[in-house]
C-alpha cells in the first residue's frame, strides 16, 4: 500500500510540475529585436504581425518590442535588457550580422532560443532562421531589370548602376550574390557598384549623384537592393534633371514605393508581406516554448531555416499583386499625388 501511495503521490508531484511548466509557457516573456527605423517595415508591418500572431497563439505571454536603431551597442544593451527581463525567446534581427554571434551565443548559453529574422548569423547558428529567399530576392529584382531593358531594346553592353544594402548585414551579401547571378549572366554590364552604410537612403542618393555626373546617360537603369535605396537614387537622377529616369529596382513593397511605381517612377519592387515571417517566427517561438523542435525547411549556415519566396511587381500586375491580394488599400496608396495613375491602372474607378 505504501508503494501504491508513493507512486501516486509522485504522479500527483509530476502532473502538478507539469501544470506549471504549461502555465509558464504561457506566461512567458518573448523579444522581438529589430534593427533600424531606416525602413519603415518594422513598425508598420513587422512588430504588428508579430504581436497579433503572438496573441492569437500565447495569449498570456509577454512580447517586448524595440528597435535599434542601427546601433550595434544599443543592440547589444537591448539583448542584455531582455534577458534580464526573462525573456525564452529572441527573435533578432541584427544591425551587424557578425557582432550579433556573440549575441546569439550569450543568449543561448543561458538556455535561451535564438530566432534569427530576415537577416542570418553566418558565425554563430541561431536556433532557427526565418526569412524570404534574399538570394532569390536579388536575382529576381535584377532579371526583371535586365527582361525590361532587353524588351524595350536596350543595346547590349549598356551599362546600369548597382546599389547594394549595408555592408554589416548579410542579408544585403545574399541579395547582393543574387543581383550579381543576374547581371553577369546579362548583356549588360555593371558601370559602378555601391554597399550602402546602414542601407541609409541619403547615402544611396549622395552615391548615384556622383554617379551621375560620372557617367550621364550612359546609365540605363539602376538595381537597388531595396525601396529606400531605389528611393535615394531616384531622388538624385530627378535632381538632377534626367528624363525620363531609367528603370530603378526596389524591394520591400513600401507604400512610397508602390506610390512611385504607380507615377513610373521607379520599376520594380518585392512583395513581401512583413506579416508571413512574422507570423512563422511567432509559430517558432511558442513552438520552443511548448519545449518542442520546430520542423526546419532547409538549412542555411548551419541553421533550420523557413525561407519563403516573394513576387516582383511592376506597374504590370500592382493592381493583381498588391491590391487584389489586401496588401495595401486605394485608400492609403491613392492619394492626390497618385489618383491618375491608380485610374490608369485600374485600381480606382
Amino acid at each position: 500500500m505504501t508503494t501504491k501511495y508513493a507512486i501516486a503521490a509522485a504522479s500527483a508531484a509530476i502532473m502538478a510540475l507539469s501544470a506549471g511548466a504549461s502555465l509558464a509557457q504561457e506566461a512567458a516573456t518573448v523579444a522581438f529585436l529589430m534593427p533600424d527605423q531606416a525602413s519603415t517595415r518594422y513598425e508598420e508591418h513587422d512588430f504588428p504581425g508579430f504581436e497579433a500572431a503572438m496573441k492569437e497563439l500565447c495569449a498570456d505571454c509577454t512580447v517586448i518590442y524595440q528597435n535599434a536603431n542601427a546601433d550595434v551597442s544599443l543592440q547589444q544593451q537591448q539583448v542584455n535588457s531582455v534577458i534580464a527581463q526573462g525573456a525564452k525567446v529572441i527573435v533578432l534581427d541584427p544591425v551587424d550580422s557578425a557582432a550579433a554571434a556573440g549575441l546569439v551565443q550569450m543568449a543561448q548559453s543561458q538556455g535561451i532560443k535564438v530566432i534569427a529574422y530576415d537577416r542570418p548569423i553566418p558565425d554563430k547558428p541561431a536556433d532557427y532562421y526565418v526569412s524570404f529567399d534574399n538570394e532569390g530576392i536579388g536575382a529576381a529584382i535584377a532579371q526583371s531589370l535586365v527582361d525590361h531593358l532587353m524588351a524595350e531594346g536596350v543595346e547590349a553592353g549598356a551599362g546600369v548602376l548597382q546599389i547594394n544594402g549595408s555592408p554589416t548585414d548579410a542579408a544585403a551579401g545574399l541579395i547582393r550574390d543574387g543581383i550579381d547571378s543576374s547581371l553577369d549572366g546579362s548583356e549588360y554590364k555593371t558601370l559602378s557598384e555601391f554597399d550602402t552604410p546602414d542601407w541609409a537612403p541619403p547615402r544611396a542618393q549622395e552615391w548615384t549623384a556622383g554617379q551621375i555626373t560620372r557617367f550621364g546617360s550612359d546609365i540605363k537603369g539602376i538595381v537597388a537592393a531595396n525601396d529606400g535605396t531605389a528611393g535615394g537614387a531616384i531622388a538624385a537622377l530627378k535632381a538632377a534633371g534626367v528624363d525620363p529616369v531609367p528603370p530603378v529596382t526596389g524591394n520591400d513593397a513600401t507604400i512610397a514605393a508602390l506610390q512611385l511605381i504607380i507615377a513610373g517612377d521607379q520599376y520594380n519592387t518585392i512583395s513581401k508581406p512583413s506579416e508571413i515571417v512574422a507570423r512563422a517566427a511567432a509559430e517558432v517561438a511558442v513552438t520552443f516554448l511548448k519545449g518542442e523542435t520546430p520542423e526546419a525547411k532547409t538549412t542555411l549556415y548551419d541553421t533550420p531555416s523557413e525561407l519563403f519566396v516573394p513576387a516582383v511587381v511592376t506597374r504590370e500586375n500592382i493592381k493583381a499583386e498588391i491590391f487584389d491580394k489586401g496588401i495595401q488599400t486605394p485608400e492609403e496608396i491613392c492619394t492626390a499625388d497618385y489618383a491618375e495613375g491608380c485610374k490608369e491602372l485600374g485600381i480606382t474607378q
